[in-house]
């Protein structure tokens, strides 16, 4: 059981399970994965091919656009080309090459050990954050820094601070630079200042974000450019607009992947970690993300992170096959009676919303709850293992 702010008990979602229904589900959800797994191969291949090959498409069609960026309708074309090709790159490209969905074709230029994306933050960097810490502790309070990313308050059971009242304000900074917050929390400031973080250790991470900055900056400001001559304006506010829109894109389909109303926090301690079975571990992500509706071409701008539930019960399988897999999934939930929040995206972003400015006061009506453990006898699984074909 757990209580909201007015201590009114509510049930977890877990609560009606047995252990066996848990191991059950756990089952049941690796033999989904093991079956897309086995099936693998040259179709998907093609797949995630296509879309780099398109992606540096729009991309060099982007920036030819803007060297003419002096004229309107070129720079509105290459502007646009460039937005679409950024969010391709660092959605459905980069965030899943480097999750290690395509290590099994081999190919050391589409692996997550090579792979360094279009953005200030580093693929070191990210990685350690987000496939480590953020996929291994998702949505428990203290473990995963993603949650709220370290500077706004989105359950009520993290404590108020008077600087929460301006967190609608700076949520919307966020938004817009959504790809800088995500590098300096990379860096680990915050943990460094609760001595959760060895200063020499960040030191050598602001380092790489540095580089990596300098390294964006010069390409989208100075050097592409500077290349178009009389139209250097016109070319680095077209590299800045489409900067901006994949920001702005990138954190709408993040938040509303993990932040909506139906996604549960977890207050667990650190033997409630250590006890929690591979069934367990599923049911915390099905209940710690939320889904987006929408038709293919949504999916794919999405980097199929519209699929978060998914993504977050099979995080190394090819983002491609998550549509796929969503009924199964769908339909153990239905079994199981367990939750599977979807919706369409303004209606999820308007929830992010209201949440935010609510949880910016203290209170900040009912919590979405504290559920406890789902774990059973058996031995604690390891981490999902890398896909193999």
């Amino acid at each position: 059981m757990y209580t909201d702010s007015v201590t009114t008990p509510k049930p977890t979602p877990f609560a009606h399970l047995t252990p066996e229904d848990v191991a059950q589900i756990g089952r049941e959800l690796d033999a989904i994965r093991d079956e897309v797994v086995s099936d693998l191969g040259e179709q998907d291949a093609r797949y995630i091919r296509k879309v780099i090959a398109t992606q540096r498409a729009l991309e060099v069609a982007g920036r030819g656009a803007l060297q003419f960026g002096l004229f309107p309708p070129a720079w509105v074309a290459g502007t646009t080309a460039l937005t679409v090709a950024k969010i391709l790159e660092n959605m459905e490209i980069g965030h899943n090459v480097m999750h290690g969905q395509w290590d099994w074709m081999r190919d050391p230029e589409i692996h997550s050990s090579t792979w360094e994306w279009d953005n200030v933050s580093s693929a070191e960097g990210w990685k350690h954050s987000h496939n480590f810490e953020h996929h291994t502790f998702t949505n428990v309070v203290g473990k995963d820094r993603d949650l709220g990313y370290e500077i706004m308050r989105i359950d009520p059971a993290q404590p108020w601070k008077p600087v929460y009242l301006a967190q609608p304000v700076y949520n919307v900074a966020l938004a817009l630079l959504f790809q800088w917050g995500v590098a300096l929390h990379d860096v680990g400031v915050h943990d460094v200042k609760r001595g959760n973080k060895d200063p020499e250790v960040a030191k050598v991470d602001l380092k790489r974000f540095l580089k990596k900055a300098r390294k964006q900056l010069f390409k989208d400001y100075l050097l592409f450019p500077a290349l178009s001559g009389p139209s250097f304006v016109p070319n680095a506010l077209g590299n800045l607009t489409a900067n901006l829109g994949r920001n702005l894109w990138s954190y709408a389909i993040i938040f509303c992947g993990h932040f909506p109303d139906g996604v549960e926090t977890f207050e667990y301690s650190e033997q409630d970690l250590e006890d929690e079975t591979r069934g367990g571990w599923y049911l915390r992500q099905l209940a710690g993300s939320a889904n987006l509706d929408g038709g293919r071409l949504f999916h794919i701008m999405a980097g199929n992170l519209s699929h978060q539930i998914e993504h977050h019960l099979f995080p190394d399988v090819p983002s491609n096959r998550y549509q796929e897999m969503s009924p199964r999934v769908r339909e153990i939930c239905a079994r199981y009676d367990l939750p599977y929040t979807s919706g369409p995206l303004p209606r999820q972003y308007f929830q992010v919303l209201s949440k935010i400015t609510r949880l910016a006061f203290p209170g900040g009506g009912k919590q979405n709850g504290s559920p406890v453990p789902a774990t059973t006898a058996a031995t604690r699984p390891a981490a999902p293992q890398p896909v193999t074909a």
